[in-house]
């Protein structure tokens, strides 16, 4: 009989399992991140969005590193508000829908397939949680399938 584990030990049995079935490690989120974020600021809907709030990349990299190591991997690196840091922003479901398109390319790039499925999926809810926060945030109660438009919100 296998004695129960938990703490951090059973978070360090999570982590393993899923690097061994996905090949997802601390290079491979480094190089998704950056990619990714090379993207974003040369993007002409988000770039500005970041140039306005991101004067130093480096330490805002580091974080997203430590955050997609937590989502990814389960490993707690990250302790951060990301709600709270995209409540103010003016975006809609369009500026997460072209989050998302750039995310997954960047994964299907870098990831092997089992990865880039592992990313894609957390990145897809992720998107989906916050759309629906920044939506609540402006008094817009989405319904199921309902998509937040700043415009017909009539929220700037």
């Amino acid at each position: 009989m296998e004695a129960i584990v938990t703490g951090p030990e059973r978070r360090e049995r999570i982590t393993a399992g899923i690097m061994e079935r996905t090949g997802i490690d601390g290079p491979m989120i480094e190089r998704l991140v950056h990619g990714f974020y090379a993207k974003v600021r040369a993007d002409a809907v988000l770039g500005p969005i970041f140039d306005v709030r991101i004067k130093d990349w480096e330490p805002h990299l580091a974080q997203m590193c430590a955050f997609w190591s937590s989502v990814a991997l389960m490993t707690s690196r990250y302790h951060g508000t990301p709600m709270a840091k995209h409540l103010p922003l003016p975006v809609d479901a369009d500026h997460f829908d072209r989050w998302l398109e750039l995310f997954e390319t960047t994964a299907r790039e870098i990831c092997p397939p089992e990865a880039e499925a592992h990313f894609v999926e957390r990145a897809r809810r992720i998107a989906a949680s916050l759309e629906l926060g920044i939506a609540g945030g402006q008094g817009v109660m989405l319904g199921n399938g309902q998509r937040f438009r700043r415009n017909q919100a009539g929220a700037v």
